[in-house]
């Protein structure tokens, strides 16, 4: 599990990203001034960080430098400044990414997963095998079913981890295979788990499903588009 340390004393905002990302699947831990933050950079050993840059101890971009000297980790900063010369300043002294409040949570998460990537930081696709036992739906010839206990993806004999939305617009798929979902269908699949979804969530979502499951997600084997319309799983 990925974990993100979330540096912001704002409590309505950093209540938000915490249960934001814990509902994604993150393990999250929040503190609120510079110095929790550099202790739990080896207490709690994240993979991420997002950095608001007007902490009570400590403010400006020389934050971003400051925890860069400490850590390789991707750095989002977060911040009610939106000039470009302050998002210029943090880049420059080691922020992998800069987002102006208020911003998406899905927007966030896409960004997130876009430096993890990029940086080799984040938590690989996990695959094991499936052990005797497992209660994996039966009923797909293609190697690819689910199971409802683990709520995982299993293809091939592999189990396949993803988001909470992924999981739950996967199991619609899974359960009425050739069917064409319209993308308002899928949000309302989704809707209540992920408050911030919409059309674009949709189809990152989806992206994000061929990248675990196709050999080829340009060409996809089992998440087709329907132009026009939205997607179908092919049985």
């Amino acid at each position: 599990m990925t974990r993100v340390l979330v540096i912001e004393d704002d409590a309505i905002i950093g209540e938000m990203l915490t249960l934001y990302l814990t509902e994604e699947m993150f393990e999250v831990q929040r503190v609120e001034t510079s110095r929790e933050g550099k202790f739990a950079l080896s207490s709690f050993n994240p993979d991420i960080l997002l950095l608001d840059l007007m902490l009570p101890d400590a403010s400006g971009t020389e934050l971003c430098a400051e925890f860069r000297q400490l850590t390789a980790i991707p750095i989002i900063v977060i911040s009610t400044k939106p000039s470009v010369t302050v998002r210029i300043q943090a880049i420059s002294s080691g922020a992998d990414d800069f987002l102006v409040k208020p911003f998406s949570m899905q927007e966030l998460k896409v960004r997130m997963d876009a430096v993890l990537r990029r940086t080799n930081a984040g938590r690989p696709v996990v695959a094991q095998p499936v052990g005797a036992g497992v209660g994996a739906s039966s009923g797909m010839q293609l190697g690819l079913s689910l199971d409802l206990e683990r709520r995982t993806i299993v293809l091939h004999g592999l189990h396949i981890e993803t988001t909470f939305s992924e999981y739950e617009i996967m199991k619609l798929f899974y359960q009425h295979p050739n069917r064409v979902f319209s993308r308002e269908e899928l949000i309302n699949a989704v809707r209540g788990i992920d408050s911030f979804i919409n059309d674009r969530a949709i189809d990152v979502h989806v992206t994000n499903l061929r990248r675990k499951l196709e050999k080829n997600p340009k060409e996809p084997q089992y998440i087709k588009t329907v132009w026009g319309v939205g997607y179908k799983f092919i049985n």
